[in-house]
């Protein structure tokens, strides 16, 4: 990738604590031309957030994280440090329940697990639009 490709790409910052899963969304977007922040962990994500000296254009994060904060929660702290940032959720829940269980507010960008690359890009693609 030329440098030029790299400053235009969209940079993700990545949240799972399954290390498998973060590792597979970081090759797939980093091969479809996203610049990739990973986190393990909400802590390891508001440094990253904090520390990143570039742009982070979409926070893609798990409803359910470790550490006593959910995705939402985590999200609110990630848009108040780049009030410019996308957010998509990833989760096992059906969106509806999601909403339901106010886990999530009914305008969110929610892509259920599993799911595949498209189906993530796509949501990718709106958060920027969105942002």
């Amino acid at each position: 990738m030329s440098e030029a490709q790299v400053a235009d790409a969209p940079t993700v910052l990545v949240v799972d604590d399954e290390e498998d899963l973060r590792d597979i969304m970081r090759r797939m977007l980093e091969r479809k031309g996203y610049s990739t922040l990973v986190a393990g962990d909400p802590d390891e994500a508001i440094n990253l957030c904090r520390d990143h000296p570039g742009e982070i254009d979409v926070l893609v994060t798990d409803l359910n994280l470790p550490g006593g904060k959910s995705g939402g929660e985590l999200a609110g702290a990630v848009v108040g440090m780049r009030p410019g940032a996308g957010v998509v959720f990833i989760s096992g829940l059906p969106k509806d329940i999601a909403v339901t269980q106010g886990l999530v507010g009914d305008d969110a960008l929610l892509v259920k697990k599993p799911f595949t690359a498209d189906v993530l890009l796509e949501a990718l693609r709106t958060a920027l639009g969105n942002a």
